[in-house]
């Protein structure tokens, strides 16, 4: 499991500018809200959340935004890679009207979350927050499993003017939710986490990782919490106590990095 399994690319998409999906043949289980770690061969490893989950098949949907990304963004079909994984922990869906929220690139990890909930039958609202209608993406594909689908845009170009976190606030008020789940920016995330005094939430959160089995300790997060190990998923309760939860995160050297 800690060693990366070679595997080639078998579909490279492009969701919108600097966004793609790749797809990649890797048999066995994974939760939605688990991640990989990806070796692009020659230039680094990084973390994955998963965004396609099939028997044999899984994906990973990311922007291009540094050194790792840019060259993964690049490959093309039949490149090679190195996967090993999945680590952390998934979303535990609870209740019967479920909340999610996803704010910028962060949809991408809820979608399987939203995909098993249908197959469950439980009701599902998504609200998708970017901050113009030309970042959008995986709207189509989170209608057809059945989920009713709202978009904020920051510009107002399409859906509800202004953050996902108002829109979220809005539904909370006027719907019976029985549990919330988000992935984004974390100020929203901490925004929301907020709105939700009784309600169950669950939240994904992203650190510089380098080893992902705990050893390093490099994504650490309030009082020892490793995100690798006891995330990435964290409920409610416990983010409460983490003091740097939407304030800061720490970079390559240790660095704290303000939100």
């Amino acid at each position: 499991m800690n060693i990366p399994t070679i595997t080639t690319i078998l579909t490279s998409t492009t969701e919108a500018t600097d966004l793609k999906t790749i797809t990649f043949r890797y048999p066995g289980s994974v939760l939605p809200g688990q991640f990989f770690m990806i070796w692009i061969p020659g230039v680094d490893e990084i973390p994955m959340s998963v965004s396609e989950i099939t028997k044999d098949v899984k994906g990973i949907t990311f922007r291009k935004i540094g050194d790792a990304t840019h060259a993964l963004y690049h490959l093309s079909q039949g490149s090679k890679i190195g996967v090993r994984g999945p680590y952390g922990n998934g979303f535990k869906p609870t209740g019967k009207h479920l909340l999610f929220v996803g704010g910028g690139t962060g949809i991408a990890m809820l979608v399987p979350a939203v995909e098993q909930a249908r197959k469950k039958k439980l009701q599902s609202t998504v609200i998708i927050g970017v901050k113009t209608k030309n970042e959008l993406f995986f709207e189509d594909r989170l209608r057809r499993c059945g989920a009713t689908v709202l978009v904020s845009t920051d510009d107002g170009s399409k859906g509800y003017k202004g953050f996902a976190s108002d829109l979220a606030k809005d539904i909370l008020n006027k719907e019976n939710i029985d549990a919330v789940f988000t992935c984004g920016p974390e100020p929203m995330m901490k925004t929301l986490l907020s709105c939700c005094r009784t309600i169950p939430f669950q939240a994904a959160l992203e650190r510089y990782m380098k080893c992902s089995i705990g050893i390093c300790g490099q994504c650490c997060v309030g009082n020892g919490l490793r995100v690798c190990l006891d995330g990435p998923i964290f409920d409610g309760s416990t983010l409460k106590k983490v003091e740097d939860f939407g304030v800061y995160k720490r970079d390559a050297a240790g660095r704290k990095i303000l939100f």
